[in-house]
C-alpha cells in the first residue's frame, strides 16, 4: 500500500511540473491538472482504505512528506489557473478572471507561499496557520479588492473579487488535501 501511495503522489508531482510550462488555462494545463488531481485522489483513497500512514516506516513517511509538500506547493498553481479558466468560459472580457489577474499581480508567487505555509502549519499541528495566512493575504490584497483603477484596467471589481475568492479556495483546499495524506 505504501508503494501505491508514493507512486500516485509522485505521479501527481511529475504531472505538476510541466503544467507550469504550458499556457495558463490552456486545455493542456486543464488535462494535466486533472491527472494531478487523480494522482492525489488515488493516494488519498489508498491511505483512507488502509491504516493510514501511522504504521509506515519513518523513511517512507519522510518520502511522502517531501512528495506531498512539493505537490502542495507546485501543483496548486496550475490547478488554480485551470479552475479559473473553466470559470471563465463564456465570460465577457470585463468579467474575465484572466483580466482580473492583471490587477492581482504576483498571484502565482503568493499562492505558492500560501500553500507552503498552510501545508507546514497543518503538519506542525497548528491549523490556525490557515487563518493567519488568509488574514495576511486579505489585508495585503485589500486595495486591489476594494476596486481596481478602471482607467487602466478594463475589468470589473466583481471579477477581481471572484478571482481572489476562487483562487484562494482552490489553493487552500489543494494544500489541505495534500497535508491530509500525512495526517491520516
Amino acid at each position: 500500500m505504501n508503494a501505491v501511495v508514493l507512486v500516485a503522489t509522485a505521479g501527481g508531482l511529475v504531472a505538476a511540473l510541466p503544467a507550469w510550462l504550458v499556457r495558463t488555462g490552456s486545455r493542456k494545463q486543464i488535462v494535466i491538472s486533472a491527472v494531478m488531481l487523480i494522482g492525489l485522489l488515488v493516494a488519498g483513497l489508498v491511505v483512507l482504505t488502509g491504516d493510514g500512514v501511522g504504521g509506515w516506516r519513518e523513511s517512507a513517511r519522510d518520502v511522502l512528506l517531501l512528495l506531498a509538500g512539493l505537490l502542495a506547493i507546485f501543483g496548486g498553481g496550475p490547478l488554480t489557473t485551470s479552475v479559473l479558466a473553466l470559470v471563465d468560459r463564456g465570460s465577457t472580457p470585463a468579467l474575465s478572471t484572466q483580466q482580473a489577474g492583471e490587477v492581482l499581480r504576483g498571484g502565482a508567487l503568493i499562492g505558492t507561499l500560501e500553500r507552503g505555509a498552510i501545508f507546514a502549519g497543518l503538519l506542525a499541528g497548528w491549523p490556525e496557520a490557515m487563518a493567519v495566512v488568509l488574514a495576511i493575504k486579505g489585508l495585503a490584497r485589500y486595495p486591489e479588492l476594494r476596486g481596481p483603477d478602471q482607467s487602466t484596467m478594463p475589468v470589473t471589481p466583481h471579477a477581481v473579487a471572484e478571482r481572489f475568492i476562487i483562487g484562494t479556495f482552490v489553493s487552500v483546499l489543494w494544500s489541505v488535501t495534500c497535508a491530509s495524506l500525512l495526517l491520516s
